[in-house]
């Protein structure tokens, strides 16, 4: 179900708009545009986020490698007797 929007546009967007994209019906472009530019925020915010994370977690996991590391180096040197 399509919902009924008004906006109201800077006169020097619309020249814009009509000088490159003429024969682009306007509420599939401002449709095209607002998806466009929503997907591309939550796929920098994720970014972002997965990046805080992994360096909240780094410590953690270089302390689980040198935990376990001794281990895989024993494990290893049994494999190849």
């Amino acid at each position: 179900m399509d919902r009924k929007l008004n906006i109201t546009i800077p006169e020097a967007t619309m020249q814009l708009i009509e000088e490159t994209m003429p024969q682009e019906n306007l509420e599939q472009l401002i449709n095209k545009a607002l998806n466009f530019y929503i997907k591309q925020n939550l796929s920098e915010n994720l970014k972002e986020e997965l990046r805080i994370g992994a360096i909240k977690r780094a410590e953690r996991d270089l302390q689980l490698a040198e935990e376990w590391y001794e281990l895989e180096e024993e494990a290893w040197e049994k494999i190849n007797q």
